[in-house]
């Protein structure tokens, strides 16, 4: 399986569209709406008559109404509240994480073709910037052009509208899709719900496994009006193509989103963040394009969704998702997301620090490790053990990944101590808990670090901390003391300098908390 971590050239790109109708335009709207007891439009005024209703010039709000007047109007979708959701910025800082968490959070279930359509808000508060967004799920390179080559990149091409209590009309344009309402917060708890009104919309609903069921879900799926599919777990969102969860998951839409919930929380148990109650609410995102095989960016994990290279299958067939590839596929882009920066992911460890994940996903379901698969075991040794240099001299990323997870192999079994990397996350975390602050070497936090071997000397002694044990031996042969100054790619161009003195300062620090040594070469194990 190949597999690629996007950069920042292919985050999403958007069309910003401002209020471009004029003041006739909603003069007309409130007109229209006189007939309703509040500009929500959610029910009509007392004594109300079918010739009230033909004056109504705009032909959604005219159906609307005559659907309320004769008690066939049906609310589901159209009207909802909206609470804020937590900013995946916000989130990103008190991780230490990127802000990879999705951004599409409130789904509508509503369908917006191209055209004009008026929707009606309350309870926004003046300080509060709302959207309504509309991406373009189906979106194709241009004819003739090699989608790996599009011009408008990988990510996300959406609509954005500015919400404002009262009417809004808005016309979208160049291409139709599903609308997401955009409520983030620094501080949701603090914020109040919001109305909104897609007065006499088409729907398309959504799936959501708090409250729906398998029949839920094929009704879903037989009755969708557009070709992609809105459905939330409480960890994972989706939007797959229609066709495809008919031909591969019809009738197991609680299988498919309960085995995406669990691949999740298997990241976050070896994250501490289930031990330390830091679970957020917020989902990841995992979306169809039609540019590149399988990979991560700035909105979550995308799965090509056309020949050549379909992945749907494997992604949206329940059986196979937590199965071989497409367990590690979807482990490896999450992990991504979940890279702590820069203390588990400084320069060198970009595909590499991703891979604890993986392991411990794909290992947890009873998949082979990849690493005893691939003789990696033997060639690490071979490679950086015996040839006495440092790990990240080694090409091979899942060479520089053994000694990490040896460690997970050592402390869930014969250290007896399972929360090692909870532990070790949550110790991380708490070195710096405000990353936007600056370090004395200059460092902005949230970064990856200037000098690698500043934060991988940090790693030896943080873990032996967190272990009470002294594993100094075991990191000086994966080369972790290796004094040199080398420089090389990961995502960016990196220089790793190790003194002497910097080493002898670190052993020194870990020598004087009189920790015991492991009970055995951790260096030996395998799985």
């Amino acid at each position: 399986m190949k597999l690629k971590f996007i950069t920042l050239l292919l985050f999403a790109s958007s069309i910003s569209i401002l209020h471009a109708q004029s003041a006739k335009d909603y003069a007309d709207a409130y007109h229209d709406l006189q007939v309703f007891e509040t500009p929500l439009a959610v029910k009509l005024k007392k004594g109300v008559k079918k010739s009230d209703l033909n004056k109504i010039k705009n032909p959604q709000v005219k159906a609307t109404a005559i659907s309320l007047l004769n008690n066939q109007y049906d609310q589901k979708y159209r009207f909802a509240e909206y609470k804020p959701v937590l900013s995946p910025t916000a989130l990103g800082h008190s991780l230490m994480i990127g802000d990879g968490y999705s951004k599409y959070e409130n789904m509508t279930g509503i369908y917006l073709p191209i055209g004009r359509h008026i929707i009606s808000v309350d309870h926004i508060s003046p300080e509060n910037n709302v959207k309504l967004i509309v991406p373009n799920w189906n979106r194709r390179a241009p004819e003739g052009t090699d989608p790996t080559k599009d011009p408008k990149g990988w990510g996300i091409v959406k609509q954005e509208f500015k919400l404002n209590n009262g009417i809004n009309i808005i016309d979208v344009k160049n291409f139709d899709g599903l609308a997401y309402i955009d409520y983030f917060s620094d501080e949701p708890t603090k914020e109040t719900p919001i109305s909104v009104h897609f007065i006499g919309s088409q729907v398309n609903g959504y799936f959501d496994i708090a409250k729906n069921n398998d029949q839920d879900w094929d009704n879903l799926i037989d009755h969708a009006v557009y070709p992609i599919i809105d459905a939330k777990g409480k960890h994972i969102q989706i939007a797959y193509p229609t066709a495809d969860i008919k031909k591969y998951a019809y009738g197991k839409g609680v299988e498919l989103i309960s085995n995406y919930d669990s691949l999740i929380y298997r990241q976050h148990r070896i994250m501490g963040l289930i031990k330390y109650n830091k679970v957020p609410d917020n989902k990841i995102l995992s979306r169809v394009n039609y540019n590149y095989y399988m990979f991560r960016d700035g909105d979550g994990v995308a799965y090509m969704g056309t020949e050549p290279g379909n992945a749907m299958p494997l992604v949206v067939d329940p059986a196979r998702v937590i199965k071989g590839d497409p367990c590690w596929g979807f482990s490896h882009e999450v992990g991504h997301v979940h890279q702590l920066r820069p203390y588990l992911n400084w320069g060198g460890l970009g595909e590499v620090s991703n891979n604890i994940f993986s392991l411990y996903v794909t290992t947890s379901y009873g998949n082979k490790s990849r690493l005893s698969e691939q003789g990696n075991y033997k060639k690490s040794r071979a490679s950086i053990i015996d040839g006495k240099i440092s790990y990240l001299q080694d090409p091979d990323v899942f060479n520089r990944l053994v000694p990490f997870w040896q460690l997970q192999l050592y402390f869930a079994n014969q250290g007896n101590n399972p929360n090692f990397y909870p532990d070790l996350f949550e110790a991380f975390r708490k070195q710096n808990p405000e990353r936007r602050s600056r370090r004395g070497d200059g460092q902005v936090m949230g970064g990856r670090g200037n000098n690698p071997a500043v934060h991988q000397l940090n790693f030896v002694k943080t873990a032996s901390e967190v272990s009470k044990l002294d594993l100094t031996d075991f990191f000086d042969l994966y080369g972790f003391f290796h004094v040199d100054k080398f420089t090389y790619d990961d995502y960016g161009t990196y220089t790793y300098e190790m003194t002497q003195e910097m080493v002898d300062m670190c052993k020194q620090e870990i020598k004087k908390l009189n920790f015991p040594k492991p009970s055995m070469d951790i260096s030996t194990l395998a799985d």
